[in-house]
């Protein structure tokens, strides 16, 4: 930053570029950001086998690793929104991807059970925190035309599908050539990427631009708190926002085991993950553009319906690699699409000042039912043998979240100045 008085300093805080910062651009790097932030995550299982061989370390404790991750990924969201709100998105997604890379760093030279539970499990949990969607979407939607902002943000949700889908192989040949050490050493020089894209985003945070106007009806962050904090649609949306965490995680993490149970090929239940991510981008398109076109929260309650008919269509019908096929296609296309639409129902009812903040801790509710999702249904299966009793619970709480959604009073609180909401 140039000072006050210092030659040139006039005609920089007067270029459009600060003032006026291209919301292409932003949405652009902002999509980057997220596909190699989600694609180098979505590749950790692979490292499963070979940590094991290599260390000795079992695959309860890489396990433990991965929810420790998660869990932290979904517990500091909210103060991780919270720090973008104020010092801008692009500061920290530029700190989110160098930790991301120290964190990968660090792990390639690991030795114990801890050091991996400290390295890919707390650093990169808290990595990601910065450089996904909570971070990501609070800086680029701010910036869209109001007609735009649910295409934009299914364009940066999308952006972690094909990230699964283009770096999860590409991880796969790393290991395969470099080992495991030098695989996580080319993420983390991947991840080192993030930190010159985040000044796509980095603008907008420095001129303040779109992301709020001073006005008498500016409210301060703790009565933005105590607002979402009084409005029943917002712990509606926390409710169902639980529930899609929960499905995401039981059957990204179950449903290979499931078709093996059944006798298929293992091959077919990664085919199935990798036709989930195809389909995801998709859905995440799709459902952005009916976010902008259609009311969301009916919108979100038709996604979990249909996740529920899908789900109790695959029980009724015989596994096959048909049936698998076609589930994977079908729950691929509702994945992620609520996350547009759940972001998008925030920034409408709350505005966008404190996006960030407010879907931060809508996310954290998403992360806590992925915990349960994972652990859960590995808990049922334990103690009854069967995925039956999980399913069957994924079908009803689906069902509920469908309903849950119809209620949310999805008006713009009337305090919000014009331009901190959607038109």
């Amino acid at each position: 930053m140039i000072p006050a008085g210092f030659p040139g300093h006039a005609t920089l805080t007067r270029s459009p570029l600060l003032r006026r910062p291209s919301p292409w651009i932003a949405l652009a790097c902002g999509a980057v950001i997220v596909t190699i932030a989600m694609g180098i995550r979505q590749g950790f299982g692979l490292f499963m086998r070979p940590v094991e061989l290599d260390l000795g370390v079992g695959r309860e404790s890489f396990g433990l690793a991965m929810a420790v991750q998660n869990l932290i990924f979904g517990l500091a969201q909210p103060f991780i929104g919270a720090m973008a709100d104020r010092y801008g998105p692009g500061r920290v997604a530029a700190a989110g991807g160098l930790l991301y890379a120290v964190g990968l760093a660090l792990a390639a030279v690991v030795s114990s059970a801890l050091g991996l539970t400290v390295t890919l499990g707390f650093l990169v949990g808290l990595a990601m925190t910065g450089v996904t969607f909570v971070v990501v979407l609070g800086a680029v939607v701010p910036l869209m035309p109001p007609g735009r902002r649910g295409a934009a943000a299914g364009i940066v949700t999308a952006g972690g599908s094909v990230g699964q889908f283009l770096l999860v192989p590409a991880t796969q040949i790393a290991v395969d050539g470099l080992g495991w050490r030098g695989a996580l050493l080319t993420g983390a020089g991947l991840a080192v990427l993030m930190v010159p894209l985040a000044l796509g985003i980095a603008r907008k945070a420095a001129s303040g631009a779109a992301r709020t106007t001073a006005t008498s009806d500016e409210i301060s962050f703790g009565a933005a708190l105590r607002e979402a904090a009084g409005h029943r649609g917002y712990w509606l949306l926390n409710a169902g926002f639980f529930v899609c965490g929960f499905h995401i995680a039981f059957v990204s993490t179950h449903l290979p085991a499931v078709l093996t149970d059944a006798g298929l090929d293992p091959g077919i239940g990664a085919r199935a993950l990798a036709l989930i991510g195809l389909f995801n981008i998709l859905g995440s398109y799709a459902f952005g553009i009916a976010a902008d076109r259609l009311r969301k929260k009916y919108v979100l309650s038709w996604i979990y319906f249909a996740r529920a008919a899908v789900m109790a269509l695959f029980l009724v019908f015989p596994l096959s690699p048909l049936s698998a096929t076609l589930f994977a296609c079908a729950i691929g296309f509702l994945w992620l699409g609520t996350v547009p639409l759940t972001s998008g129902l925030v920034g409408q009812i709350f505005g966008v000042r404190y996006l960030s903040t407010l879907f931060g801790i809508v996310f954290m509710s998403h992360q806590v039912g992925a915990f349960l999702g994972a652990w859960g249904a590995g808990a049922i299966f334990a103690r009854t043998g069967s995925y039956d009793a999980a399913w069957t619970l994924s079908i009803g709480i689906a069902l509920l979240a469908g309903l849950l959604n119809l209620p949310i009073r999805d008006v713009p609180l009337a305090r919000r100045d014009a331009q901190a909401r959607p038109a």
